[in-house]
C-alpha cells in the first residue's frame, strides 16, 4: 500500500522514488527541475500562455507629457514576440513533461531494482555510464538539444503564423496581428480569389518544373554515364573530370553567367543575329513559354554531371555476367538496356530521385538567380512571376510585401505535398519492398 502511494506521489513529486531508494543526487536534480519550471511558469510562463491566446491587445500609440509639453511615444504589445515566447513556453513545457515522466519511469526502475535486491547506480555510476553502455545518451544529446532549438521551435512558429493575419498591415510594434483560424488556407485554395488564381498556376508549374528538372537530369546523366563507361571510349577518366570541374564553380555564379548571356544584348542572341539565324533578339527570358524552356534547359547543364557521376558508380556495380548471359541469348544493346541496366538503375536509385525531386520543387537558386521569377504579369498577386515557384513566391512574399502569414501557409502546404508525395512513392516502390536486393 504504502508502495502504491509513493508511486502515486512520484508523478507529483519528481524524484521521489529514486530519493527513497538511494539515488538522492539524481532526485534532488528531478526534483530541482521541476521546482523551476513551476517558478518559470509563475514569473512568465503562465502570462506568456496568456498572451499567445490573444497576440496583445495594447497599441503603440502617443502621449501628451505635460510634464514637458510634447507628445511621446509609449510602447505597445508585441504581437511577434508574444507568439515566440508563447512557443518557448510550449516547448520548454513539452521538454519538462518529457524528463517528468522520465523521472517517474526511472523512479519506477529503481523501485523494481531495490525490491529485487539489486544495486541502485549513484549519481558518480550514472555519469561514468554515460562514457559506456550509455553512450548513446550523451551522444545523442546535443542533436536533440540542437533539433529542438534550431528546428521544432522555427518550425512550430511558422506553423501558428499561417493561422494569423501578420501581413503588411499588421506589422509589430506598430501594429498588432491577431488570430485568422484557417482564413489563410481558404483564400489560396479558393477559386474566386485573386491569390487563388495566382497559386494554382504557380503550383502547376512547380510540379511541371520537379518532374522536368529531375527527369531530364536523370536520364541525362544515366546516358552520358554509358557513352562514358562503353568499351569503344577512350581516356574516360578524362571526360569525368570534364564535367567534376563545372560542378566545382559555385552554382550561382554559373546561373548569373548564363542569365547575361541569355538576355536580349547577351552573347547568344548577338551571335544569332551576326550569323543571319535572326532578325531580332529572342526573348529566352522574357517571354513565358520561352523562360521556362531555358530554366529547364540551364539546370539540365548544370545538374547532369551529379547524376553523371552516381550513375557511372552503379553503372561499374552491376555484375558483368548479367550481360554475358544476355549477349549469349541474342539480346541486343536496347534489350540489355531495358532488361538489365534501366531496372538495376531504377531499383537502387528510387530513394535519390523521391530525394531529388522534392528538393527540384523548392529549387530556389536555379529560379531565383536566373530569371528571379519573371517574366512578370498582371494577373499575379504581388510581384510574382511565369517562371517563379511555390518557394521564390514565399521568399517575394516575405521580402517584398511582409505577407508573413501568406508565406507561411505556403510553406505549410508545400511541405504536406511533398510528404504526401514522398511517403506514397517511397512505400509503393521496390527499394522499400524488396530491401534484399535486386533479382
Amino acid at each position: 500500500m504504502i508502495k502504491d502511494i509513493y508511486t502515486k506521489l512520484s508523478y507529483v513529486v519528481w524524484g521521489l522514488l529514486n530519493i527513497i531508494h538511494g539515488q538522492i543526487v539524481k532526485g534532488l536534480i528531478f526534483l530541482s527541475l521541476e521546482i523551476s519550471y513551476i517558478l518559470f511558469m509563475i514569473i512568465s510562463g503562465a502570462r506568456n500562455l496568456a498572451q499567445l491566446i490573444t497576440l496583445g491587445d495594447k497599441l503603440q500609440g502617443m502621449n501628451f507629457n505635460e510634464e514637458i509639453g510634447i507628445y511621446e511615444m509609449t510602447a505597445g504589445d508585441n504581437s511577434m514576440l508574444i507568439l515566440l515566447y508563447g512557443v518557448i513556453t510550449i516547448v520548454i513545457s513539452c521538454v519538462v513533461i518529457s524528463v517528468g515522466l522520465f523521472s517517474v519511469s526511472s523512479g519506477k526502475a529503481a523501485r523494481d531494482r531495490a525490491l529485487a535486491g539489486k544495486h541502485n547506480n549513484n549519481f558518480l555510476e550514472d555519469v561514468r555510464s554515460l562514457s559506456n553502455n550509455n553512450i548513446r545518451f550523451l551522444l545523442l544529446s546535443v542533436p536533440v538539444v540542437g533539433l529542438i532549438v534550431f528546428t521544432v521551435m522555427p518550425l512550430l512558429y511558422m506553423i501558428l503564423m499561417a493561422f494569423t493575419n501578420y501581413d503588411q498591415n499588421h506589422q509589430p510594434p506598430g501594429n498588432l496581428f491577431d488570430w485568422v483560424g484557417i482564413k489563410n488556407f481558404i483564400t489560396l485554395l479558393s477559386t474566386g480569389d485573386r491569390l487563388a488564381s495566382t497559386f494554382w498556376p504557380v503550383l502547376g508549374w512547380t510540379l511541371v518544373w520537379g518532374f522536368a528538372a529531375t527527369f531530364t537530369c536523370y536520364f541525362g546523366g544515366m546516358i552520358l554515364a554509358m557513352i562514358i563507361n562503353s568499351k569503344g571510349i577512350r581516356f574516360k577518366k578524362f571526360w569525368r573530370t570534364i564535367f567534376v570541374f563545372t560542378m566545382a564553380i559555385p552554382g550561382f555564379i554559373s546561373l548569373r553567367v548564363v542569365a547575361t548571356m541569355l538576355g536580349e544584348k547577351g552573347i547568344f542572341n548577338v551571335l544569332l543575329q551576326q550569323w543571319g539565324f535572326t532578325s531580332a533578339s529572342l526573348p529566352f527570358l522574357s517571354n513565358a513559354t520561352w523562360a521556362r524552356f531555358s530554366v529547364i534547359i540551364v539546370n539540365f547543364w548544370i545538374g547532369v554531371p551529379v547524376t553523371m557521376l552516381m550513375v557511372s558508380g552503379i553503372l561499374m556495380n552491376i555484375p558483368g555476367e548479367l550481360y554475358e548471359a544476355a549477349r549469349i541469348d541474342g539480346a541486343g544493346p536496347v534489350t540489355m538496356f531495358r532488361k538489365i541496366t534501366f531496372p538495376y538503375m531504377w531499383f537502387v536509385t528510387t530513394p535519390y530521385l523521391i530525394s531529388n525531386l522534392i528538393s527540384n520543387f523548392n529549387n530556389f537558386n536555379t529560379i531565383y538567380f536566373l530569371t528571379a521569377g519573371e517574366p512578370h504579369t498582371l494577373d499575379y498577386y504581388k510581384g510574382a512571376g511565369k517562371t517563379d515557384l511555390l518557394v521564390t513566391w514565399l521568399y517575394k512574399l516575405t521580402k517584398d510585401s511582409n505577407d508573413f502569414n501568406l508565406a507561411a501557409t505556403i510553406g505549410i502546404i508545400i511541405f504536406v505535398i511533398s510528404a504526401i508525395f514522398t511517403l506514397i512513392s517511397f512505400s509503393r516502390s521496390n527499394s522499400l519492398k524488396n530491401e534484399e536486393g535486386f533479382s
